[in-house]
């Protein structure tokens, strides 16, 4: 918390000792009003002037209280958006091996329902947890000499209390620790149908996506209505031992006032009765403003929990504050004896990869599915590390470079296009940070015509400004494929990755992309993973991966002649004549 939250808590906490104090003081009135009437001649204006600071200090309270929440609301809501940015800055910095330990249901769940919980517990923590015990400690002084029997009753009805309290406690504990996990779970199923929407209806699944729905909201329904019931107990508690205290103190009141022989002294202990009474209320209304916090501390524990595993990930992949080393190179991409394995994996994914791509140069993986060409792409911009050997861009091993830095010299195309709500251009500009870094409209236009996407951006109204909706959603696959990489060449980046980038495009498309990049990116290396072989034809030089390890390396005819998992893949697109072209 920062200075101006401090003084704002030191300022609630002065206004609840006022309102605590103003509070207490109004059943010493009620005393005096007591004594009054069963005094003769009384007069009207004496019964009222207590009466009037009755009212007053009621008044004054009021406004204690709307001030004290006024604070807490603002103090509860500054610090969780200080978290919450804290939390999303984390996430920001998370590799991909970070991610995967969170769903990203549940990191969706952890930055808003669980923050949520902390707010709403320190804007009524301020006020309960600060004014309860200040109240409840103060009545009981107000209380002591008033007769140890009625002390003896509150002390009781205390202790009952307190043990109701700790049994709802250890109740309702466990039972919010499985609703944040079951609401993870309903977020996962809801995000995997929404955005699976249109496989669903294609293959006929609704029932099946119903039931799957069903069972993981009637997971938490079940779960969230036992706490609730368990939770429900303490307010007809609560009702049961304030009654009983009352009537325990009226009585024990009544035997005492009984046995009294003389007049006054009767009077006296007929107004300590009805001080006691009012006290006592107060102490068990301090604990019955416990009782909130009490409702609200078994889910906030568990929130607080799952936040903390977010903020204790230290992120798999350092960032340098600065690159370490000078580049003595440009555009240059060199692989060293690299492998790599995941986490718990019993193989690496890649193994003793080695290649150097000068600038300008075509470098292409292919392979089978699963055979580690993502893999070995990943490693470049630092998605992952490679568990041995050194990947260096420019000269420089990539684990030396600030990310900034590295990931200013790379253009990234992912298989699946990402695009973000927003504008072509902001799209296009996406990354930018500063006004200086925005693109002119030509060198926009550029690398739309490099993609081949300038003709349907400049059909639309609005060409540049055009709407882009949440996923692209309103462009179609190719469309989003080609706005991506045009995207990337955009930076004017030294190296180009295409991610199996052409999949979506025809083959027409594909080759006059590729053209279009031959002869206006000479200066930029590009690395392509391709399942097409006439993607790759051209490249200068094609690895071939086979289960990780290298199978082949070498030029598109010298594949063709000597290496048979290259012809293989080969023959089974194209005709030996159009592989002969």
């Amino acid at each position: 918390m920062n200075k101006k939250e401090y003084s704002m808590i030191g300022i609630s906490l002065i206004f609840i000792v006022l309102q605590v104090w103003l509070e207490l003081e109004i059943p010493s009135y009620m005393s005096t009003i007591t004594e009054k009437l069963e005094q003769h001649g009384t007069t009207v204006n004496q019964i009222l002037q207590p009466g009037m600071m009755m009212i007053l200090f009621s008044i004054l309270s009021a406004i204690a209280s709307i001030i004290v929440g006024y604070f807490a609301a603002h103090v509860a809501a500054g610090f969780t958006a200080r978290l919450r940015k804290d939390v999303f800055n984390q996430v920001m910095d998370y590799s991909t091996q970070d991610i995967k330990k969170f769903s990203v249901s549940s990191l969706l769940t952890r930055s808003t329902n669980d923050l949520t919980q902390l707010q709403q517990f320190i804007a009524m923590g301020l006020q309960v947890i600060i004014k309860a015990p200040i109240t409840a400690i103060w009545a009981i002084t107000k209380i002591a000499n008033k007769g140890w029997q009625w002390t003896t009753a509150t002390a009781v009805a205390v202790v009952v209390l307190i043990l109701m309290l700790t049994f709802i406690l250890l109740m309702v504990q466990p039972k919010f620790k499985m609703i944040q996990s079951l609401t993870d779970r309903l977020n996962l199923v809801t995000r995997e149908n929404l955005s699976g929407i249109r496989v669903v209806h294609a293959y006929n699944a609704e029932d099946y996506q119903n039931k799957k729905f069903d069972k993981a909201n009637k997971d938490l329904t079940d779960t969230n209505m036992f706490a609730n019931r368990v939770l429900a107990l303490m307010n007809p508690g609560m009702s049961f031992i304030s009654s009983t205290l009352t009537l325990a103190v009226y009585g024990i009141g009544a035997i005492i006032i009984n046995q009294a022989t003389v007049g006054a002294a009767r009077l006296t202990l007929f107004s300590n009765m009805i001080v006691f009474s009012s006290y006592a209320m107060q102490v068990i209304m301090g604990f019955l403003l416990l009782s909130i916090i009490f409702i609200l501390l078994p889910r906030v524990t568990v929130s607080v929990g799952r936040i903390n595993q977010v903020l204790d990930v230290k992120p798999s992949i350092d960032d340098n504050e600065e690159t370490t080393g000078k580049t003595t190179e440009a555009g240059t991409l060199e692989f060293k004896n690299v492998s790599f394995r995941y986490p718990a994996a019993e193989a690496d994914a890649i193994q003793n990869l080695n290649f150097k791509a000068k600038q300008g140069q075509t470098i292409a993986f292919i392979g089978s599915t699963g055979s580690g060409k993502s893999t070995a792409m990943n490693l470049i911009p630092r998605l992952y590390d490679a568990t041995s050997g050194q990947v260096l861009v420019d000269g420089i091993n990539v684990k030396d470079y600030a990310i900034e830095d590295l990931n200013n010299k790379l253009g990234y195309i992912l298989q699946k296009a990402v695009l973000f709500s927003g504008s072509i251009r902001s799209n296009l500009n996406f990354g930018s940070t500063g006004q200086h870094d925005k693109k002119s409209d030509n060198d926009l236009y550029d690398a739309l015509d490099i993609a081949q996407s300038k003709d349907f951006v400049t059909e639309k109204d609005k060409k540049l400004d055009a709407k882009v909706a949440q996923h692209g959603d309103n462009f179609s696959g190719g469309q989003k494929q080609r706005l991506a990489v045009a995207r990337a060449i955009a930076r004017k980046p030294e190296i180009l990755l295409f991610d199996d980038s052409f999949s979506a495009l025809d083959y027409e498309t594909d080759k006059k992309l590729r053209t279009a990049l031959k002869e206006q990116a000479q200066k930029t290396t590009k690395v392509i993973i391709a399942q097409r072989i006439s993607t790759i034809m051209d490249a200068d030089q094609i690895i071939v991966l086979d289960k990780g390890r290298v199978a082949g390396q070498g030029t598109h005819q010298e594949l063709l002649k000597n290496n048979e998992v290259y012809q293989e893949i080969a023959y089974s697109q194209l005709s030996k004549e159009e592989l002969a072209e």
